[in-house]
């Protein structure tokens, strides 16, 4: 047996206690972002056997661009969001945190970005979903910000 085999066999049969699924219900719905000059919205289904599926759509400038998303467990149990830009193959990105209406994935191997942060805030001004990545590019450390603020569905930012 080679060492790399033993190695992978190693892995394969260490198994590490999997906490239950953080409950992600808190991001379901259509979201609208309308700053910056562009327009923004993100849509995510309600957790159904674990699965979330969402996609966002972007209006800048007169271009369009998209990407699906999903977020589901891995064979071993570990939450993962699956990122598609553009319905490229997807990248994983695994959970690494969760709070009460906070959650973290993390790919450090990715390009850009290297962290997925989705947080839903509450109150007297509104229902706002922040989602943010983060990470380093070409050894430069950056991130962007998108505030969604809850929308009913398909709306679109004033014109």
């Amino acid at each position: 047996m080679s060492l790399l085999t033993a190695l992978s066999a190693a892995l394969l049969i260490q198994t590490t206690p999997i906490s239950p699924a953080p409950d992600l219900s808190w991001m379901a719905g259509y979201w609208l972002d309308c700053s910056g000059g562009r327009e923004a919205s993100e849509t995510w289904s309600d957790p159904r056997q674990g699965l979330l599926v969402g996609h966002t759509v972007t209006v800048r400038n007169g271009r369009s661009g998209f990407e699906f998303a999903r977020i589901g467990a891995m064979p071993d149990g570990v939450l993962t969001y699956f990122a598609q830009p553009g319905g490229a193959a997807p990248t994983p990105f695994r959970l690494i945190e969760s709070g009460p209406q906070q959650v973290i994935f993390a790919n450090p191997a990715n390009d850009f970005p290297h962290r997925i942060i989705y947080q839903r805030t509450v109150s007297a001004s509104g229902d706002v979903l922040t989602a943010r990545i983060e990470g380093a590019d070409d050894d430069e450390t950056r991130s962007v910000e998108w505030s969604f603020n809850k929308a009913e569905l398909n709306a679109r930012c004033p014109r």
